[in-house]
């Protein structure tokens, strides 16, 4: 895919990628060691894709630039936007690394934003996410050299920024590292926020970037699935983002019917770039059964079958082999209790065996209403 990229200013990421010294937050020269305890010596680097996101754009800036932390570097990529975002974004002059680009997807858009990042630890905030101030301090206060992730809960708002009354992922208790990875072996799943709500670390992206047009569209999707696969992944039991959920943005899953199939063929690719990245790296596959035992694609899967299933993308799978896996998901690893578990079961029964009209008012509850449960 051809596009451009121009930076009309530059910052110190800029300066650096061309071997220019330039001092960092703390006062030394790119390859000098600040003088704080290790722990102080992390650079976070925030990446910004922005498409046409005029309304929220300066909100997701604002808040990478005002983390709590010394050493931070702000990468905002425009995606070919229309609607007035390249002048917000070139207000920021001197304060980020901006790079304009004709649009060519979220998937390039941060591809150029990782080669632009200067940072030990790499946020990709989507432009219509927030930052707390305390983010990258929390982060820093866990990190180790084991860890691929840190991730933390998000607090659900709507596009004026007032609060849904939720936060993702909603867990009670810190996942071991070791139960993530098995989970996200033996399922593909595990309790994890929106893209936003993640911070990696390079060298765990180094194994994945720049991600290829074989790998699924989102470059959240991809880093979420082999994050439990590549190394640690910790968890922070605080909500230390904000995910919005507005109407325009992707995670609307019902605005169109069809988005179900979609999502469960994304699955599906996303497997496939995992399993091929984990036979490049010579690392053990997870099990070849892992999709049927994933709940939260259960109920993807579910409400494909049912609103659209001439368009369902997964091979042998029926309205009889998911309500089995309804069955079998009962029992099969995961954090969640028993209680959700069992309303998993039952809506995706009820759901399979309903009238349709019936059907589509039970998916409608599910995944309007706040229902949704972003993961890996």
């Amino acid at each position: 895919m051809n596009y451009q990229v121009r930076q009309p200013f530059e910052g110190a990421g800029a300066a650096k990628a061309r071997g220019k010294a330039v001092p960092n937050a703390a006062g030394c020269n790119a390859g000098e060691a600040p003088a704080e305890p290790d722990g102080r010596r992390l650079r976070f680097s925030i990446v910004i894709a922005n498409y046409n996101y005029a309304k929220f754009i300066r909100s997701a800036i604002e808040s990478a630039l005002a983390l709590d932390w010394p050493h931070v570097d702000v990468v905002v990529v425009d995606d070919g936007s229309t609607d007035g975002s390249v002048d917000i974004i070139r207000s920021f002059e001197g304060r980020v690394v901006a790079s304009f680009q004709a649009n060519a997807g979220q998937r390039v858009a941060n591809n150029v934003g990782f080669a632009l990042a200067q940072g030990d630890v790499i946020v990709f905030l989507d432009a219509d996410d927030v930052l707390e101030p305390g983010f990258a301090r929390e982060v820093a206060a866990v990190w180790n050299r084991r860890i691929s992730k840190v991730q933390v809960q998000m607090i659900r708002v709507d596009a004026q920024d007032r609060s849904l009354g939720s936060l993702l992922p909603q867990i009670d208790r810190v996942p071991d590292p070791a139960e993530i990875r098995a989970w996200a072996s033996a399922t593909t799943e595990y309790p994890t926020p929106p893209g936003s709500g993640n911070a990696y670390a390079r060298d765990f992206l180094a194994k994945v970037f720049p991600i290829g047009p074989d790998h699924d569209s989102s470059t959240d999707s991809t880093c979420l699935a082999l994050a439990p696969l590549l190394g640690d992944v910790v968890t922070v039991l605080k909500p230390l983002a904000r995910y919005r959920q507005h109407g325009a943005n992707d995670s609307n899953l019902f605005a169109e019917p069809g988005r179900f199939g979609r999502e469960v063929g994304r699955a599906m690719a996303r497997q496939r770039s995992v399993e091929a990245t984990l036979l490049r790296l010579a690392l053990p596959l997870p099990s070849s059964a892992a999709l049927r035992r994933n709940r939260h694609l259960l109920q993807l899967r579910v409400a494909s079958l049912r609103l659209q299933p001439e368009r369902h993308p997964l091979p042998d799978d029926g309205r009889i082999a998911a309500l089995w896996d309804a069955v079998r998901c009962l029992f099969g690893p995961g954090i969640d209790p028993l209680r959700k578990r069992l309303i998993v079961a039952a809506w995706s029964a009820l759901t399979l065996a309903a009238p349709r009209p019936l059907a589509k008012r039970l998916i409608s509850l599910r995944f309007t209403k706040g229902g949704q449960n972003p993961v890996a």
